[in-house]
């Protein structure tokens, strides 16, 4: 039945702000330099009429969610920055009263026909669902943020039957039918955790691998970021269609990490691997597991889990099974990731994990989240090269799921112009020097800061 704690939406309104990264960052075969971020505000009232405001933010990954073969990276990107857009305008003449769950949820309904209305007025392909989830993720963040701040209450402490009046089997299956996603959340964040860096393609590993220093005051080497930060946690991007490569920079990797680690004294750190779908199959996989256990045991043995090693689609590439090398480590599904049925299907194929990302959309998350923990499955949160209130939202989440381990934060290597003002308000969130994020912090009202 209704409750008094249900919001409608008032008023939404959206801004976009560009930056140019401080160096670029390649993944998936290309190269990124600059980030459109996305900003929403909604204005919501409750049934008892109280009233209040929340944010959402998010870089408009176009690179990443729409890997186009037809439009141009300017055509992506300008129709993903029209559909969020055009998602908030509509947003604001929404009917729906209910939790922010069931209004998200109503939201995305539309979200197809509105892409296609984008698309079609710029006369190019159909949007990918990843890159309309996307394009509406800052609406949802603002609309979860809205209903915290309104009640004076973390929103991750409203996920139950008191304020929620649906049950998760309602958006997912009768599997969950009486749960709640307070089930599958924490009531408080966790104080701190592990910082996930990026090892990007083109970064230096040494000074030998750099041709002009930026002299910005930052470091440039993975040894120099190292000590800068305290890491122990480093996630290396690979190429996956160049098999000798990529055995060679988890070599390399380990080469320098461990002469890094060694001179501060830590002998405890670990690795993922992030192939970015590039993979022809999972022997590719599993040859590279071979190939870096027999030059660098330690490396191998270092390797937390593998992230998304073959094509996206799931359905149209039934072949690509990772049994075999789910077996040697977990195995994480992230853009294949859009609803739960390709969460089904990817166990089906031998996935053992799953990537939440806040980019596709904080109900997704949740629920995503809710699934992977029933099915026992292997957790992590990736972030989009996420900077300011975006990373924030991604740290959030990580901090309220139980089983996550660490946190991805690369946007304070390549955009830490976009962090300006957060960092000054969160410095246990940005000013990392023992390699942990201190996540206590983000129990405010709404989203959590």
């Amino acid at each position: 039945m209704p409750k008094p704690t249900d919001i409608r939406l008032l008023e939404v309104v959206s801004e976009t702000e560009q930056f140019n990264y401080r160096t670029p960052i390649k993944f998936g075969g290309r190269v990124v330099s600059d980030v459109v971020l996305l900003h929403v505000k909604a204005k919501v009232e409750t049934r008892d009429g109280r009233r209040g405001e929340g944010f959402g933010s998010m870089p408009v990954g176009h690179i990443w969610g729409w890997p186009s073969q037809s439009a141009s990276s300017d055509q992506t990107l300008a129709a993903m920055t029209a559909l969020g857009r055009l998602l908030a305008d509509r947003a604001g003449d929404c009917k729906a009263v209910g939790h922010p769950l069931e209004i998200t949820h109503e939201l995305a309904a539309g979200y197809s026909r509105a892409a296609d209305e984008i698309t079609a007025a710029a006369g190019i392909e159909s949007m990918p669902r990843l890159a309309q989830l996307v394009s509406a993720s800052p609406l949802e963040a603002a609309i979860h943020d809205a209903y915290g701040k309104t009640l004076g209450e973390n929103s991750y402490n409203l996920l139950s039957a008191e304020f929620v009046n649906r049950d998760i089997g309602s958006y997912l299956t009768e599997q969950f039918a009486g749960e709640y996603l307070d089930q599958y959340t924490s009531r408080k964040p966790k104080p701190a955790m592990p910082l996930y860096h990026l090892v990007g393609a083109l970064d230096p590993l040494t000074d030998g691998d750099i041709a002009q220093r930026l002299n910005d005051g930052l470091p440039e080497t993975l040894p120099e970021w190292i000590a800068f930060n305290g890491l122990t946690h480093l996630k290396i991007k690979l190429n996956g269609d160049n098999l000798q490569w990529d055995v060679d920079r988890v070599v390399s990797v380990e080469r320098v990490a461990a002469e890094a680690q060694a001179a501060r004294g830590c002998q405890k750190w670990c690795y993922s691997a992030d192939f970015n779908e590039k993979c022809a199959n999972v022997q590719y996989v599993l040859d590279f597991l071979a190939k870096v256990g027999e030059q660098s045991p330690q490396a191998l043995a270092r390797l937390h889990y593998i992230e998304q090693p073959t094509h996206r689609d799931l359905k149209a590439n039934p072949d690509n099974r990772m049994h075999e090398a789910a077996k040697i480590k977990p195995v994480v599904i992230d853009e294949s990731l859009v609803d739960f049925e390709s969460l089904v299907l990817s166990r089906e194929l031998g996935y053992s994990g799953v990537a939440l990302k806040a980019c596709k959309g904080h109900t997704e998350a949740l629920l995503m989240g809710a699934a992977a923990q029933k099915f026992g499955m292997f957790l992590c949160v990736q972030d989009l090269t996420c900077p300011g209130a975006s990373f924030l939202h991604s740290a959030s989440l990580s901090a309220r799921i139980p089983t996550v381990e660490a946190i991805e934060g690369n946007g304070r290597q390549y955009c830490p112009a976009a962090n300006r003002g957060w960092a000054e308000r969160f410095p246990e969130m940005f000013h990392v020097t023992d390699g942990t994020l201190g996540t206590r912090v983000l129990d405010g009202p709404g989203l959590g800061f």
